[in-house]
């Protein structure tokens, strides 16, 4: 069985800085495996877990495997588990990016959120999240 790179998120929404991230492994043609945690819709999180996961699998395809996990309270491991643990710190022209400015700026009908959001799934995040408000 082939290993994955695990990314556990909310991804709401999936934006350039979530891309660069999973584009890290991607790059060096690790297998990765996105978790979108199953979690009610709130103000901070406006999309349904079943959108998120339309959103990425319209953006990789067949690239990556996403899966649904029950909302978790945190991420533990032992010692000597056999898989590293790291942190990608992102560079500064995708570490600014917020999903809340996103949200914002879509309902405010700023074009600015554009910047921020891969082409591919630009209309889904508008319409996701204008069916949710």
């Amino acid at each position: 069985m082939e290993k994955r790179a695990l990314f556990i998120g909310r991804w709401q929404p999936f934006h350039n800085g979530h891309k660069w991230l999973i584009d890290q492994k991607l790059s060096k043609n690790v297998p990765v495996l996105i978790a979108v945690r199953d979690i009610p819709p709130d103000d901070k999180n406006p999309f349904t877990t079943d959108q998120t996961i339309n959103m990425i699998n319209q953006l990789y395809g067949n690239s990556v495997k996403v899966i649904r996990i029950p909302d978790i309270e945190s991420v533990n491991y032992g010692r000597g588990v056999g898989y590293e643990i790291n942190e990608h710190v992102p560079p500064q022209n995708v570490g600014f990016i917020s999903a809340t400015n996103i949200r914002s700026q879509i309902i405010e009908n700023s074009q600015a959120w554009k910047d921020n959001v891969d082409p591919a799934i630009q209309g889904l995040v508008k319409k996701y999240l204008t069916e949710n408000v």
